[in-house]
This record gives C-alpha cells, structure tokens and sequence, in this order.
C-alpha cells in the first residue's frame, strides 16, 4: 500500500509529465526532504510508490509540486508573477496499514486535491 501522488494537467486534459515534485516529512515549521521525482508519462513517480509501507510512517508530510516550472516547460504564457508557483500539500498519516493516495489536479490558476484511493 503505502503513499503515491497523480498530478492531472486540467488546462491540457492530461497527466502533468515532467513536473517537478518533492516529498517532505514535517514536524512542526521544520521539514525534512524525503525525496525529489519528476513525474513520468502518466503524472506519476517513475518508481512507484513514494513511500511503502515499511517506510510510511505516522506522522505528517508535505508534498510540493512545481506547477509555474511545468506550465512554463509547458509553453504557457505566464504573468510575472504568475498566480500559483508552487503548490504545497500538507498531510497527516495516522495508519500505515493503509494507502494513502494524494492526487492534485491543477491548472495554472487553480489546484484541488482529496484523499484518494
């Protein structure tokens, strides 16, 4: 089971391949970078899961997604500053037990996340 992320690209109507994502577990103001992905053809980790279960552990994580660097990779005329940079996702596990999926649909002036499955 474990943690994953799928980005969808809703301007495109896609997965949002080649942008830029870092796991991070939190304690507090104080985050500890787990591990840095570019998201692949189908908007997810090239390797998986993120964490499996034996390495998800209770407690919080913040998952940060490049979006003004995909969009802009994108050839998306952006204003300066544009409206979302990058787009942070702060979670808690509670049981490791079971999957933890956090998917973030975005465009370059809106994003929407859940607790998928």
């Amino acid at each position: 089971m474990g943690l994953s992320t799928h980005v969808l690209d809703t301007m495109h109507g896609g997965p949002a391949a080649g942008m830029a994502v870092e796991l991070y577990s939190t304690d507090g103001d104080t985050a500890a970078l787990v591990k840095r992905f570019t998201l692949n053809s189908d908007g997810r980790n090239p390797d998986g899961l993120l964490l499996d279960n034996a390495s998800l552990k209770v407690g919080t994580y913040r998952l940060l997604f490049d979006v003004k660097g995909y969009f802009a990779l994108r050839g998306v005329a952006l204003p300066e500053p544009n409206f979302l940079n990058r787009v942070a996702l702060d979670f808690g596990v509670a049981h490791t037990d079971q999957h933890y999926h956090v998917p973030l649909l975005v465009s370059p002036w809106s994003y929407s996340t859940y607790r998928g499955s």
